[in-house]
């Protein structure tokens, strides 16, 4: 199989660039040319928010393109209409953030989305990848595969959270961690997201599917305990309640990675995702994700990537410290 990856070089499209290379496809890139992408790569430079940006692009023929673009839609929509006759399946990895709130526990693909155009700028997180899906569709119609992923972690993450969790761990002492510890957790590991598009890209299934673990396929205790595990740190879980975080000023999601109160619950660890199992979606155990990220980790140094334009995730020191001594 040929697959043509857009972008390739961060989180996940790195992550689909190796699944790709381990199945023995033949794998091209087109991104700016900031980072290099694994060996074995065929590369295409190109902008695709340039005048002229995708000309790159304008030979050659592909089973299946993916593409992980979360800014301007009308990047998408002209990538997808340049690519229609040469392509058999355009996979555009999207969120379940393209949902209209609220968005309540158990919601499947159906749920509203918020409205958006193919047409947009960049403009919010969720009509930016509402628009996006929108493009995909336009182009490729019933060949176009919206892979709409919930929480992304495993090695090379670069926005943050599990990082942060495993580093905070790793410095051993009492930890803060947000009751209740055996509330139920949804996420998807990127090699099992990468692997799901590929197969499913190459079979050409097409329309939208949420592409996150099963709801309560692990707990928050389950996560940290299991990062306390892998690090050897011995680090001490003080389970503190929602309520007295929440009144100290932690910031759900952001101050405490994972953690959501809510209807933002629902929302980010309760969806559907009966459709993506039934097209073959496998789901590897929290375990092997968190040990495996830790080893990723530490052939860093301990010292993550970050994106520039997500905040930095993590509880401050002092309000953990008043926490703990309360």
């Amino acid at each position: 199989m040929k697959v043509l990856v857009l972008g390739g070089t961060g989180f996940v499209g790195r992550v689909v660039v190796g699944e790709a290379l381990a199945m023995g496809w033949e794998v091209t890139a087109f991104n700016r040319g900031s980072q290099e992408p694994p060996a074995g790569v065929t590369v295409l430079r190109g902008d695709r928010t340039a005048p002229g940006g995708l000309a790159a692009l304008e030979r050659g023929e592909w089973d299946v393109v993916v593409d992980t673009w979360s800014w301007a839609p009308s990047a998408v929509r002209d990538s997808a209409a340049l690519l229609a006759g040469r392509a058999g399946s355009y996979v555009y990895v999207s969120s379940r953030s393209v949902h209209a709130e609220p968005v309540p526990f158990g919601a499947d693909e159906s749920a509203p989305v918020v409205a958006a155009s193919a047409d947009d700028g960049d403009g919010p997180y969720a009509r930016n990848k509402a628009g996006g899906e929108l493009g995909a569709v336009a182009a490729f119609g019933d060949r176009a595969l919206l892979a709409r992923a919930g929480l992304i972690i495993g090695p090379h993450e670069n926005v943050g959270r599990l990082p942060w969790w495993l580093g905070r761990i790793a410095r051993g002492g009492a930890v803060v961690a947000p009751g209740p510890a055996d509330r139920g957790l949804q996420y998807i590991d990127a090699r099992d997201l990468a692997v799901w598009c590929l197969e499913a890209g190459a079979r050409g299934v097409g329309g939208a599917f949420n592409v996150v673990s099963p709801p309560r396929f692990t707990t928050m205790g389950e996560l940290l305990e299991t990062c306390v595990k892998v690090t050897g740190s011995g680090a001490e879980l003080r389970w503190i309640e929602e309520e007295r975080l929440l009144a100290a000023g932690v910031e759900p999601w952001v101050g405490l990675p994972f953690w959501l109160v809510g209807a933002d619950y629902d929302f980010l660890h309760g969806g559907d995702v009966g459709k993506a199992v039934a097209a073959g979606l496998r789901v590897r155990p929290v375990t092997e994700t968190v040990a495996d990220t830790w080893a990723w980790l530490r052939g860093l140094g301990g010292q993550a990537p970050m994106r520039a334009d997500r905040p930095l995730k993590g509880l401050d020191p002092d309000v953990e410290a008043r926490l703990l001594a309360s």
